[in-house]
C-alpha cells in the first residue's frame, strides 16, 4: 500500500469521522463506513459498492494485507479499488476511526443502498418482521440478525428515527443489515404494501390479544411491532389481522424488543418446519 495517512488532520480522515459520526454526512454523501473484516466481506458478498479501504498495518491480519496488496478482492464487479484509495494508517490514525472494541485493523467506505417498498417482489410465503419507531440501534441490529437467522424475506423499519447505516447497527447486526433486505418506510406506506400484497399483518400488543403460538404463521405473515415505551400507533391496532401477545408469567409486562422479534420469527419457522 502505497498511500499512507499519519495525521488524523488528513482531509480523508476527518470526512471518515464525520461518516461514522452523522447521520446527516452519510446521508448527503450516499456513503456509510464498515470495520472489521466479517463484515467487510459480509458487504462485499451482497453486492455493496466498496469506495475505499483504510488500514492499519501493525494490527491487521498479515493474509488481509496480503489479500489487499494482490488485488484478489478487487476482481468482484462491485469493488471499485485502485491503489489510489487504499489507505495505510498508523495505530494513532486508526484509534480515531475504529469504532468498536476488539477491532481487526481494516475499516472500508461504502455506497449505500436505499431501497424501497416497489423493490421488493415478495414470492410464496414470505415471512417479514416490521418495527415501528424503534430508536436502539442495538435493538435494530439484533433484530436483523434474527431476521437473517430465521430466513425473513425482508425488513420494514417504519418511521424509524435511526438511520440503517448507525455503525451500531451494523455492528450489533454483525453484517446481517447487508444481508436482508431492509426498506425505511412509514406505517401508512407499510400497511397499504402489505395489504396490496396480501401479507397477513400480526401485531404484538397487550391488548386484546391471543398467545402468539395458536397464530398461523405458515401463511404470509408480518411480524409488527413497537418500540417497548410506546408500543404501536393506532394504524398498526386497526389494521392487524391479528393481535398477538408473548405470555408474561413474572411481574414484567413485556420483553425487549429484540427478544419478542426472535420469539415470533422462531415461531414462524417452527411452524413452516
Amino acid at each position: 500500500m502505497k498511500n499512507r495517512i499519519t495525521s488524523c488532520r488528513n482531509p480523508k480522515i476527518v470526512n471518515l469521522v464525520s461518516l461514522i459520526e452523522k447521520k446527516k454526512e452519510r446521508r448527503e454523501q450516499g456513503l456509510f463506513a464498515v470495520e472489521g473484516e466479517r463484515e467487510l466481506r459480509t458487504c462485499i458478498s451482497c453486492g455493496f459498492i466498496l469506495e475505499s479501504i483504510f488500514v492499519c498495518p501493525d494490527i491487521a491480519d498479515a493474509s488481509l494485507l496480503a489479500g489487499l496488496d494482490s488485488l484478489s478482492i478487487r476482481k468482484l464487479k462491485n469493488i471499485c479499488l485502485s491503489d489510489k484509495n487504499v489507505f495505510a494508517v498508523t495505530p494513532s490514525v486508526y484509534s480515531r476511526i475504529a469504532y468498536r472494541e476488539g477491532t481487526e485493523g481494516v475499516l472500508a467506505v461504502f455506497r449505500s443502498r436505499n431501497l424501497s417498498l416497489s423493490d421488493l417482489k415478495p414470492k410464496g410465503t414470505p415471512l417479514i418482521p416490521v418495527l415501528e419507531n424503534v430508536e436502539k440501534p442495538g435493538n435494530i441490529g439484533a433484530v436483523l440478525r434474527t431476521a437473517d437467522g430465521a430466513g425473513a424475506d425482508c425488513v420494514l423499519l417504519c418511521d424509524c428515527p435511526t438511520d440503517l447505516y448507525n455503525p451500531n447497527v451494523i455492528r450489533s447486526s454483525l453484517g446481517a443489515v447487508f444481508s436482508v433486505p431492509v426498506v425505511c418506510c412509514t406505517s401508512m406506506e407499510a400497511v397499504k404494501w402489505l395489504k396490496d400484497n396480501d401479507i397477513a399483518i400480526y401485531s404484538a400488543q397487550l391488548q386484546n390479544s391471543r398467545a402468539y403460538y395458536g397464530a398461523d404463521m405458515k401463511r404470509a405473515c408480518a411480524l409488527v411491532m413497537g418500540s417497548e415505551d410506546k408500543g404501536l400507533t393506532q394504524i398498526w391496532r386497526e389494521s392487524s389481522d391479528e393481535r398477538l401477545l408473548i405470555p408474561m408469567l413474572g411481574k414484567m409486562d413485556s420483553l425487549n424488543v429484540s427478544i419478542s422479534a426472535s420469539i415470533l420469527c422462531y415461531e414462524a419457522v417452527r411452524q413452516r418446519i
